[in-house]
């Protein structure tokens, strides 16, 4: 199959959006953000959709017309790109931080000393306690379902099954589910 008629594609897994269960919303998560004073943690395990809740949430907040300013770390890069620039003119920015837990003690508290003139901080961290929760991050087969429906995979699709069982392999690293559900698709002679 090739890369642009697979379902898993990337450009297609970017346009997923986050459904937050019943008891949440965006404008709750909003009003908590602003209860918090625009200090708070996105906290979950990896691939339970923390940077896509970080990345819509900075577009709602744009939308607000409050500046924001992101940056991420990963594994292999765990400092701030150019942060000379990232920290400059804080006063009414909002710092956004995607993967905080990369970041030492002694870096984190370098970072929270560099970003305390900010109109605020929002980081995504795998565990609690480096700033107040904003939301955590969970993921469940039906959260799976609704993502699989976004994609137009069809109930009953064998595709399903086999993402239900990748599911509970990656103990529900949603990321790995769709990149091994990309990789199982791009083996097939043809498109679905």
């Amino acid at each position: 199959m090739r890369a642009r008629d697979n379902p898993f594609a990337s450009n297609l897994i970017s346009r997923l959006r986050c459904h937050f269960p019943p008891s949440h919303s965006w404008d709750s998560l909003l009003l908590r953000l602003q209860r918090l004073e625009y200090r708070g943690a996105i906290t979950g395990p990896m691939g339970s959709g923390k940077t896509t809740i970080l990345e819509e949430l900075a577009v709602r907040l744009e939308k607000q017309g409050r500046q924001t300013r992101l940056a991420g770390l990963t594994i292999q890069h765990r400092q701030i790109p150019d942060p000379g620039h990232f920290f400059a003119n804080l006063e009414s920015t909002i710092l956004i931080l995607d993967g905080a837990e990369q970041l030492n003690w002694l870096s984190w508290q370098r970072f929270l000393r560099q970003s305390r003139h900010a109109a605020g901080l929002i980081i995504t961290t795998h565990q609690p306690g480096r700033l107040p929760t904003l939301f955590t991050c969970a993921t469940t087969p039906a959260l799976l379902d609704n993502l699989l429906t976004q994609l137009h995979i069809p109930p009953g699709s064998p595709l399903r099954l086999q993402a239900r069982r990748l599911f509970d392999l990656h103990c529900g690293n949603l990321r790995e589910v769709l990149r091994s559900l990309y990789d199982s698709c791009s083996t097939l002679p043809h498109p679905l």
